[in-house]
This record gives structure tokens, sequence and C-alpha cells, in this order.
């Protein structure tokens, strides 16, 4: 299903949670800021005329919600860059599930490193006790959001709110420990065989990751181990100066939900997928890992490994992007409320929107999403 629905929650949560999350404030401005727009375009591409034209609904039109930051990157260069009074390039944004796509790079990384590898069963402790069917989950399957694990990431039909895995995990029983959360459940579906979108198996796969970098159960050891590897590798070498990942009390990363970064920086993380994994030239992941996560998994059309496709559904069901209206080969970082890092790899664009839309009424901000894509020609 779409985005990180069941973070709707969230708000309320804010108020009653006891463990502190600065996830439930830092959709607060971090400090005074005036409303800022630049544009520094060429006009042999597009016009500033034309490009105000296409930036100014995200403002001003009160279908689209509240858009906070606005950054539009053309050919390595920003050329756009808007925020709401109270925001500004300083200011940290929380991630929601677009911290999803970050985990699925940082994997990646460590499949090119051999620590981990794709098509090989995924170990975890809990998993291997005999004849139990969750020893043949994948990295594979996790990243294409098919373990087949009973994980009910929103509340529907007969579940409530509470009982949904992702608020429980986050804000109830599950928050001192995530990962044991999304570990225990056990299985729905064959391995492979059923899409089901989880923030609990983000989880996993940063579990997975930070067990590859320490046998250490201290959750110092863990977080600094995972924040070592994330910053050496993929933070610092693309400049994300800005980036706060939050951990839970075992030393978890909560990469499903909880990375706090400006604009900018996210900009600069699209732009890195952008250009298949490289910076300035180097290559710091492979292509062959882009190509997967670009690539649309057997359960849905729409997403590939942690990422969010340009496609239609085999199904019929709503897309989540704009497919018709933009090219297919376009591809999203996604987050609840509408967060968006949206890469046009013909257009030679990233864009960043960050915002508070409910997930419900997010029509108006794809749409505009896919008119301010097509203002640009292709190359």
């Amino acid at each position: 299903m779409p985005r990180n629905k069941i973070h709707l929650a969230a708000t309320a949560f804010c108020a009653i949670a006891t463990l502190s999350l600065s996830g439930c404030a830092a959709e607060q401005p971090t400090k005074p800021a005036s409303p800022g727009f630049t544009m520094v375009v060429d006009d042999a591409v597009i016009s500033e005329e034309k490009l105000a034209v296409a930036i100014a609904p995200f403002f001003e039109d009160p279908a689209v919600g509240e858009t906070r930051a606005l950054v539009v990157m053309h050919g390595g260069r920003v050329v756009a860059e808007r925020y709401a009074p109270g925001y500004g390039p300083d200011t940290r944004l929380i991630s929601w599930s677009m911290a999803k796509s970050v985990t699925a790079v940082l994997v990646g990384m460590m499949v090119a490193d051999g620590r981990l590898a794709l098509d090989e069963p995924a170990i975890v402790p809990e998993w291997q006790a005999p004849r139990d069917g969750r020893a043949a989950i994948t990295l594979r399957h996790l990243l294409h959001m098919s373990s087949g694990l009973d994980h009910t990431e929103m509340a529907e039909g007969s579940v409530e709110i509470f009982d949904a895995d992702t608020p429980r995990m986050l804000f109830l029983d599950g928050r001192e420990n995530v990962a044991r959360y999304a570990e225990t459940r056990p299985l729905e579906a064959i391995p492979g065989k059923k899409n089901e979108y989880s923030t609990a198996t983000s989880h996993i796969l940063v579990d997975i990751m930070t067990r590859s970098l320490t046998d250490s159960k201290d959750p110092a050891v863990r977080r600094d181990a995972m924040l070592e590897y994330a910053r050496g590798r993929l933070f610092e070498p693309l400049g994300m100066t800005s980036v706060v990942p939050e951990f839970d009390r075992q030393g978890t990363m909560l990469g499903g939900s909880f990375i706090h970064a400006t604009a900018r920086d996210w900009a600069k993380f699209g732009e890195f997928l952008r250009n298949n994994g490289s910076v300035s030239a180097a290559q710091m992941m492979p292509t062959s890992w882009m190509r997967f996560m670009k690539t649309p998994s057997q359960t849905d059309a729409t997403y590939g490994g942690h990422l969010w496709l340009n496609r239609t559904r085999k199904d019929g069901s709503a897309p989540v992007l704009f497919p018709g209206k933009a090219p297919s080969d376009v591809f999203a970082a996604l987050g609840h409320l509408g967060q968006f890092v949206v890469v046009s790899p013909q257009h030679r664009l990233t864009i960043v929107r960050l915002g508070y839309t409910p997930d419900d009424q997010l029509g108006p901000v794809n749409d505009e999403l896919a008119k301010l894509i097509s203002a640009f020609p292709k190359q």
C-alpha cells in the first residue's frame, strides 16, 4: 500500500508517547526563517516565469496542503528553492518513509562490501528454529516488501489503530526494541508471494545490517557502529551534513521512519540516486544495485527495492505516483504526509517536496509534481 499511512496516528501519539522521539517535534521549524524563493535558471532550458508558475501551486493552492520546502535540481544544480514561513534551508525535516530508500542504499553498500547477500537467507536468530519457514526469507524479499511476515501497517477494517504494527512498534509495546517486535511476527504467506508494505520490514533490514557490523548487544555500540557506517559510506560523501537518524533503546536505527535532514540534503540524496550511485564521478555504490532498486518487484509493479516507481498496477488499483503524466522511469522516495524525493532521469531532474498533506489528499500534490516535471524539456 502506498506510503506509510499508519503515521496518521502520529500526531495523537506524540502527545501520549512515553518514549521521547524527536520525530514528534521535528515537524516544527528549528528556527525562525523568512519565506525564501530563489531561482537560477538557464533560459535555454526553462524561463524563470515558466518555472515560477509551475512552483506557485505548491504554496498557493489550498488543495495541495502545506508545502514547507521545495527544492528543484536540474542537471546537478539547484535551479529553484522555496520555503514556507518559519522554514528555511537549515530546517531539518522528518523523512517518514523516505528513510526506507536510505536503508535500501545502505543495504546495497553492504552487499557490495560482501557483508550481506541479496538472495541468501537473511540470518535472523529468531527465525533459525527447526522447520521455521521464516528461515527462507531473503534480503530481496524484505526489500520488495514480500517477506510473508504477518505485519499490519495501517488500521483497516476490524483492526484498531492501536493494534496495527507501526504505532505499536514505534510508540507502544514495541518501542524499546523495534527489531524484536518486527522479527517475532509469524508468517502469513510464502516468502516472495505476497506484497505487504511494512515499516517493520525496514527495521528488520537495519537490524541485519547492524549485526553484520558488530556482535555486541550493547545499544551504544550498536548505534555507533551503524551511525559510523552510514556517515562514512553515505552521508559524508554526499555532503549530507544535516542528517540525524533516530535509534531505539537497543541501538537499532529507525530506518523505516525517522531520519531528519534539510531539503537540500534530501535533494543531494535524490541526485545520488539519479546518478546511479555516484558522486562527483566517484562510484559509491554499484550501478547494478540501482538497477535492482528501480526494477519492479514480482508482487507490485509500482515498487522496486524500497523505491516507488511510476508504473500502473496490474490489478488496476490506484497508482502511487502519476503514470501517464510523466515518464515511466520516474522514481521516488516517499514519506507519510507528503514527503517526496522525485527523480526524472529523462529530464535530469530531482525534486524535493516536504510538508504536511493527509495521505488520502495527495492527488493534487502528485498532479503538480507531474506538471513541474513536464515544464522541463527531456534531455
